[in-house]
């Protein structure tokens, strides 16, 4: 192991200054080099905290995130600490901070982690839905074949799931989710935690997607709830067969599987996957 280097993922607050613990105030006043995400914001945060920063503060986004995490890298190797703050929440989690902590593991230099609030957690907490076990799943893809082919994956989870999204983005994916899910699955959008403005909206997917096309802001986590099977649930081979069926019987294929999936209480793109696999 590298002598003394040392690397440190600090968890910054998702909304509340106050959230930090004093570990946080006590390495970002003796770190040898803070990468921030935003160093504009860290240099806020400081002053909030009444945190003088006395070693060399870089930027490190996602831009320049390859490479400044080589540069890091050789600054580990000669015995630094050096400390990687993004703007909210934990470094390496929707968030710089992956690539330079697998050079640090790699290269055998100490890897630690301040932990503080986590917008995943806290959205699960607050969400009033299932968390024994759950699953992250970051940003949905961007464009909308992508995401429905993504989302069409996820239909048959059971764990509650946890996604990020972009308030401009909002309204599409969760109507995405209430066509891949069901409009009637539960959910809840969590905006801005922690922060003067937070609010938590719970409802089905399709109630949720109606209320965001008005226009949201602000940071935003999405909690939906996991697929739940229900007694009597038709095999997959079943609901196939009964497509074939009534296709061999003149109906189009697409309205098939659109009759088939709601007398079957699943989503249409789910059975849209199956059948197509098969063909």
């Amino acid at each position: 192991m590298a002598e003394d280097g040392r690397l440190v993922l600090a968890g910054a607050p998702i909304g509340q200054a106050g959230d930090v613990s004093p570990r946080l105030r006590e390495v970002l006043g003796s770190a040898d080099v803070v990468a921030a995400e935003d160093t504009r914001r860290l240099r806020r945060l400081a002053a909030e905290l009444g945190v003088e920063i006395t070693g060399r503060v870089v930027s490190y986004y996602d831009q320049n995130e390859a490479g400044r995490a080589q540069e890091l890298l050789e600054t580990l190797k000669q015995g630094r600490t050096v400390v990687i703050i993004t703007d909210a929440g934990m470094p390496g989690v929707s968030d710089p901070g992956y690539r330079l902590t697998r050079l640090a593991v790699e290269a055998g230099i100490r890897v630690t982690a301040l932990p503080g609030p986590s917008a995943v957690t806290t959205a699960l907490a607050v969400s009033g839905l299932a968390s024994d076990r759950f699953c992250f799943e970051g940003f949905p893809p961007r464009k909308s074949g992508d995401r429905a082919r993504r989302l069409a994956a996820l239909a048959g989870e059971e764990r509650t799931m946890v996604f990020f999204e972009a308030p401009h983005r909002l309204a599409d994916s969760l109507a995405a989710m209430a066509e891949a899910f069901g409009a009637d699955r539960e959910a809840a959008v969590c905006r801005e935690l922690t922060k003067t403005y937070e609010e938590v909206r719970r409802g089905g997917l399709g109630e949720l997607a109606e209320w965001a096309a008005a226009g949201v802001k602000g940071e935003i986590t999405i909690v939906v709830a996991g697929h739940v099977a229900v007694a009597g649930e038709r095999d997959p081979d079943e609901l196939v067969a009964e497509v074939d069926r009534r296709v061999a019987e003149g109906a189009q294929r697409k309205l098939a599987i659109a009759d088939v999936a709601k007398e079957a209480g699943i989503p249409k793109r789910e059975l849209y996957d199956l059948v197509h696999k098969r063909l």
